[in-house]
């Protein structure tokens, strides 16, 4: 027969292999839990990225017709204060300089 302290290390081999295992397991487990969390992350803050270019375009257009409508305004007052003036510029030089300024800020 096997003498007892070789069954006894025979035991304690098989118990440290099969712990491992376990363990390996748990890690892997633990790892793909900890993926799908950063998946998760990542996706809610490439929507909330969306959302925040989205509102960003939106405030650029209003912005952009709350210019458009300021420079009718003033082709609106500059053209009054030409009749009130009586002087020979035409609106159309008005409307070529607004959009000449126009293109140097863009």
């Amino acid at each position: 027969m096997v003498s007892r302290p070789v069954v006894l290390v025979f035991l304690l081999v098989i118990l440290i292999v099969t712990s491992q295992f376990e363990w390996k397991q748990q890690l892997v487990n633990e790892l793909e839990s900890t993926a799908r969390s950063q998946k998760h992350i990542s996706s809610r803050e490439e929507l909330v990225k969306d959302k925040v270019i989205l509102s960003q375009e939106k405030m650029i257009q209003k912005l952009n017709d709350f210019i458009q409508n300021l420079q009718q305004q003033l082709l609106q007052c500059r053209d009054n204060n030409k009749t009130d003036n009586s002087s020979g510029t035409s609106s159309t030089s008005y409307i070529s300089e607004i959009q000449r300024q126009q293109i140097m800020d863009d």
